[in-house]
């Protein structure tokens, strides 16, 4: 009787084995694969991973494996979603979990893993006349189109939110394709007869009557301030185009009347070279501004001696150590080390004007030029994306919407996105 309990007792502990061992074994984690092959959508990868986090779940970016990958705990809604949304993803148990972290860990490898804790809040600078489905200027933005495509929400904000002190509130700001210096975007030469340049032009004359400046050009001042006090109080900004040179070029022009009477009304200083001021600028020093009011150009920042064709139009990615610079290795993840080049108003920054401390995210180092720029301002973070789309070469005036169903994979677009979700990364108490 004692043997056959003895028997039986085997083999139910034998029984218990199996079923932990198989327990062990099953899926406990999805992976998104983001090289170049295994992922159907690149894009929406992230938007996954954003909604994941979202929901109050860690996940975790695998820096330079795989063309940084993401993963997180597995849950059938979860794995439903990267179906519905079309985004390939792998099912893989603890055991094969603990091995790839055990293999990033390793000293010798360029590879590192961020946990992902919290999703930021995203608030996007865009004219309030461009919201609620009312487009006055003929273009669009990549940032929002992205965001839309990867079904990560945002807020948008624009001059009267910002002088009320709400960007507190977020804790990641894209700076639409503003002009920064009150030139209403240098379109004058071109457009200055078309309805929707005069719109715009009587729209922000109005704002900034009504928040109290006599000019848009010193409200938009007052906004760059306010946006650089974001930033150094702990907030992540992103520009594309010509928020970029223009952000920088109005701190550095503070006290100095740059626009042409068509403009503003009243002349411009003609001393104003002389005056500015590069130590209030992010990036870029020793510019020189472009006055002549006809002309489509800001100052020289925008690399002006491009001798290259659509077709050779490229820039290279650097090569991050991933344990020892773990931010810029996140903002350079991508299944490919070279991006197709593609131009806006501000198409790359001359290298010649960039300060010495600006990080060079990616350059076409032949003509001298960088594309994609990283720096600090105080406790917060910025990046400088030269070009206007990812996907249309050179966009116009009254252009069609790219439509990014057909771009799922997108290099350039993939950089956009790796901003998104930089600050999920960082856990730090930003000042307000």
């Amino acid at each position: 009787m004692n043997n056959i309990k003895t028997a039986i007792s085997r083999v139910l502990l034998a029984g218990i084995l199996i079923l932990g061992i198989s327990i062990y074994s099953q899926a406990s984690y999805i992976l998104l694969p983001m090289d170049n092959d295994a992922q159907k959508n690149h894009l929406k990868a992230y938007g996954i991973t954003y909604w994941v986090i979202d929901s109050g779940v860690e996940a975790f970016w695998l820096l330079n494996y795989r063309g940084g990958s993401f993963a997180f705990p597995h849950n059938s809604a979860f794995e439903k979603e990267c179906k519905t949304r079309d985004v390939s993803y792998e099912v893989i148990s603890n055991a094969q979990f603990s091995a790839i972290r055990r293999e990033i860990g390793d000293m010798e490898v360029n590879q590192e893993i961020m946990k992902l804790e919290k999703a930021p809040k995203i608030a996007v600078y865009t004219p309030d006349f461009n919201q609620r489905g009312e487009r006055i200027q003929p273009w669009d933005d990549a940032v929002t189109m992205v965001l839309t495509y990867a079904e990560i929400p945002y807020e948008t904000v624009y001059d009267r939110e910002v002088m009320e002190d709400k960007l507190a509130q977020y804790d990641w700001l894209h700076l639409h394709h503003e002009d920064f210096t009150g030139q209403y975007g240098k379109f004058y030469a071109g457009y200055n007869t078309q309805k929707w340049y005069k719109e715009s032009k009587r729209r922000l004359e109005e704002l900034a009557g009504d928040l109290g400046f006599s000019k848009v050009s010193q409200l938009k001042l007052s906004v760059v301030k306010k946006i650089r006090e974001y930033v150094e109080g702990g907030g992540f900004m992103f520009a594309m185009c010509s928020a970029t040179d223009t952000y920088d070029i109005a701190l550095a022009a503070d006290g100095l009347d740059i626009c042409h009477q068509v403009f503003d009304g009243d002349g411009l200083d003609a001393s104003a070279h002389e005056k500015l001021d590069f130590s209030n600028t992010f990036a870029f020093k020793d510019f020189k501004l472009v006055r002549n009011h006809m002309e489509y150009e800001y100052s020289n920042i925008d690399h002006r001696k491009r001798k290259i064709t659509p077709e050779t139009d490229y820039f290279t990615l650097f090569d991050f150590s991933a344990k020892w610079d773990p931010i810029p290795t996140m903002l350079t993840q991508n299944h490919t080390t070279t991006v197709k080049g593609f131009m806006g108003q501000t198409t790359a920054f001359d290298k010649e004007y960039m300060k010495p401390e600006v990080l060079i995210l990616g350059e076409n180092k032949a003509i001298n030029e960088t594309r994609y720029i990283h720096g600090t301002r105080g406790e917060g973070f910025w990046t400088f994306y030269g070009g206007h789309d990812p996907e249309d070469y050179k966009h116009l005036v009254n252009d069609p919407e790219t439509d990014l169903s057909l771009h799922p994979n997108s290099p350039g677009y993939r950089l956009i996105l790796n901003n998104i979700l930089f600050p999920a990364a960082k856990k730090k108490k930003r000042k307000t």
